[in-house]
């Protein structure tokens, strides 16, 4: 029996090895898994205020595209006088 024990105590190392970076991956696996979740759905201040200048372009945008209607319709009302 001690012929075989000593042989696999001293290989157990090496198998360990392997192990013990499987089980850590087993292991994190999850925490990996809620942090991309967590990253994925809240919003970094980088991208709240990329969103908010996006917006704000588009607001100025149409309210620049309303006044360029507004004017025209003035002109024509200005023409027909």
């Amino acid at each position: 029996m001690r012929k075989f024990l000593l042989p696999m105590v001293a290989l157990l190392p090496l198998l360990a090895g392997g192990c013990v970076r499987t089980v850590a991956s087993v292991v994190t696996a999850p925490v990996k898994v809620v942090s991309q979740t967590a990253d994925w759905a809240t919003t970094s201040q980088d991208e709240a205020d990329r969103n908010a200048g996006r917006k704000a372009r588009k607001e100025d945008e149409k309210r620049a595209k309303e006044e360029r209607k507004a004017q025209r319709e003035r002109d024509r009302e200005r023409d027909r006088d």
